[in-house]
């Protein structure tokens, strides 16, 4: 029974998903100041896509994380696949690491997802930089890190409050040993 309940959450939650990266997208466009800022901010899109793969894989499956940051990257006038290539390797990641990160207290998929930013922040600068392209300054690249590394725990809460979204218990379904 449990298996045909998570079956029935699971095309919701996709949509969730595909709803709430539409509202960051909808959200990073919006004209909130006149004067350009100093700092920057998180990337909620990349922050969601992360949370929800490394707790529930099979919610963000890659052919619709793919299509999602490719539409935010022609949106913001990013380099075009660049961001989704390396979501869905990082996807790819946490997929594989779902079932060690299950059983791992918070603090431990906290760091993974980190490391996993700092792995894309770091390809995509190093990409960046062989293909000659143009590149956010230093300081705001590592801004951006930091800050989505910070955001990372409010949208694993939001999600889970919000949304009911949790990690999957052992005993719950077994989608997650069929996925690995």
């Amino acid at each position: 029974m449990a298996e045909s309940g998570a079956r029935s959450l699971k095309w919701p939650m996709r949509l969730a998903y595909v709803a709430l990266s539409l509202l960051f997208l909808a959200l990073a466009l919006l004209p909130f100041q006149t004067v350009p800022r100093g700092w920057a901010g998180p990337d909620w899109g990349v922050v969601l896509t992360l949370a929800w793969a490394a707790r529930r894989p099979d919610y963000v499956p890659v052919l619709i994380v793919a299509p999602m940051i490719l539409l935010a990257d022609f949106i913001l006038m990013r380099p075009p696949g660049l961001l989704a290539a390396l979501m869905v390797v990082a996807r790819q990641v946490l997929r594989r690491r779902a079932i060690s990160l299950r059983d791992a207290p918070f603090a431990t998929e906290w760091l993974t997802v980190a490391a996993i930013m700092v792995a894309i922040a770091v390809a995509e600068r190093l990409t960046l930089m062989v293909f000659l392209l143009d590149q956010p300054p230093p300081g705001l690249a590592f801004m951006r890190l930091i800050a989505n590394i910070l955001a990372y725990p409010v949208m694993v809460f939001a999600s889970q409050l919000l949304l009911g979204l949790r990690k999957p218990q052992p005993g719950d379904n077994d989608t997650l040993a069929r996925q690995a």
